[in-house]
């Protein structure tokens, strides 16, 4: 079966990140930044799914549009834009855009669009290239809230998604999104408690021009950007009072008001929300409105930390494992017996995000295996760092030892700075020089990366 091919007619920067999961699900990308290298694209790899900005220094998407709209059998074209309006959404999908996006790009957005086109080959639907994206535990507590979650997504029923953070928590909402009548439709996620309240309501409902100092242009909210598809709401118990009763109005009545507008904007969104938080507490200190967490709690699911279903901890770690070595092209890594008790008593504080940054940094430490329970771990002072030998470059040929009777390299082992420092150096390539990024996959904190970095910076060495 011929595998997927997806173009992107865009600047680098804004679809690069997506990049390492189209490799990894096997699907091809290419890039153009002009109507005539999109054109030549288009002739030579015959993609299943475009998705262009809207505006190039060579190109627009108009003119690709009106190309494509005269010649049979074209893919499907989504817009994708950083700063969107609702008139340039509607001017091009009536141009024949499929769909208009607001950046930034995910991957969960692009596997839902591909999970729904037959491969080239025309042998019927391929395998969805996030099935590793699907929930994996077989703890009968989680397979419960998957089974409610599965029954309720072709529902349009408000679902509020509790549990202690890194459970999964967005994961199990995109797939009840990815299961319902509205999955061809826009998932769009807002973290509540990332703004303050007057830039949260203008993330939501949008602004009009002038409405406040900065207030430039036009902007549509997310509710206007999820329409006919799915609103998500992270941590919707910071949300603030005052916004509460908006959001309520909003979903009560289908409509909205724009910042600085003077007419209602009808809406269909499907709200989908999460908290860490006892939000009943909050209800009874008077910090959450009742009514709204009525409305909100039509389907409840509460999801269960990781140390209380052990059994899918080391399903888990496999899975993540062999996902890391496809990722950075090595061959796959096997747990040591000592690693995988290591992780069967761990607490687990951070929950399957923990594990799952945990088997990254082991992979990229254990390069050509196994994995050992010192992989898990980067504190120089640590004395399971003590006697562990330098892992090749995850993604690197081993370098072949010069020989001996015993088969050991004659070169001394690289010291333990030398690996830190190759692995600062793995993880900043990884994630294209973000240093919050590659902190949080190092499993330190961006100061202490920083300091590192400007340590080799004192020594001559730029990384």
């Amino acid at each position: 079966m011929q595998s997927q091919s997806i173009l992107f007619i865009a600047r680098p920067a804004l679809v690069h990140e997506v990049f390492p999961r189209l490799k990894e699900a096997g699907v091809q990308a290419s890039l153009a930044e002009s109507l005539e290298g999109a054109v030549k694209e288009l002739s030579k790899s015959s993609p299943e799914l475009v998705v262009t900005e809207p505006r190039l220094p060579e190109f627009s998407a108009e003119d690709l549009l009106s190309r494509l709209g005269s010649e049979p059998g074209q893919p499907p074209v989504i817009i994708l834009s950083e700063q969107g309006t609702a008139e340039e959404a509607k001017r091009l999908m009536e141009l024949g855009a499929k769909d208009y996006w607001l950046a930034p790009l995910t991957w969960e957005k692009l596997s839902t669009q591909l999970e729904a086109r037959p491969a080239a080959s025309g042998a019927g639907p391929r395998a969805a290239p996030s099935a590793g994206r699907e929930i994996i535990g077989d703890h009968p507590a989680l397979r419960r809230v998957l089974n409610l979650a599965r029954q309720v997504a072709p529902s349009t029923a408000t679902v509020l998604i509790s549990g202690v953070s890194g459970t999964g928590k967005e994961l199990f909402a995109r797939y009840i999104h990815r299961h319902s009548r509205r999955s061809a439709k826009p998932f769009v996620a807002v973290n509540c408690a990332a703004l303050p309240e007057h830039l949260l309501e203008s993330e939501l409902f949008g602004h009009e021009k002038g409405a406040f100092t900065g207030a430039v242009q036009r902007k549509p909210g997310k509710f206007e950007l999820a329409s006919n598809g799915t609103l998500f709401l992270d941590e919707i118990s910071e949300m603030d009072l005052s916004l509460q009763a908006k959001l309520l109005r909003a979903i009560q009545e289908g409509e909205i008001d724009r910042v600085g507008g003077t007419e209602s904007i009808t809406v269909d969104v499907r709200i989908i929300c999460t908290t860490n938080r006892d939000i009943q507490s909050f209800v009874e200190q008077g910090r959450f409105r009742q009514d709204l967490y009525y409305r909100l709690n039509v389907i409840p699911l509460k999801l269960p930390a990781l140390r209380d279903r052990p059994e899918d901890i080391p399903v888990l770690a496999e899975h993540f494992i062999e996902t890391f070595c496809r990722q950075y092209g090595v061959p796959k890594l096997e747990l040591t017996p000592q690693a995988k008790a290591w992780l069967q008593e761990h607490d687990w504080p951070g929950n399957v995000r923990e594990l799952q940054n945990l088997m990254e940094r082991a992979v990229l430490l254990a390069g050509q295996g196994p994995i050992e329970m010192a992989h898990f771990l980067l504190d120089s002072d640590n004395p399971d760092w003590e006697g562990l030998e330098a892992a090749e470059p995850a993604g690197q040929e081993p370098s072949t030892p010069v020989g001996s009777e015993g088969g050991l390299p004659e070169a001394p082992l690289s010291t333990l700075a030398e690996m830190e420092k190759r692995l600062i150096k793995q993880s900043l390539e990884n994630t294209s020089g973000n240093r919050t990024q590659a902190a949080k996959l190092l499993g330190i904190s961006v100061r202490t990366l920083r300091n590192k970095l400007n340590e080799y910076r004192k020594q001559g060495e730029v990384i």
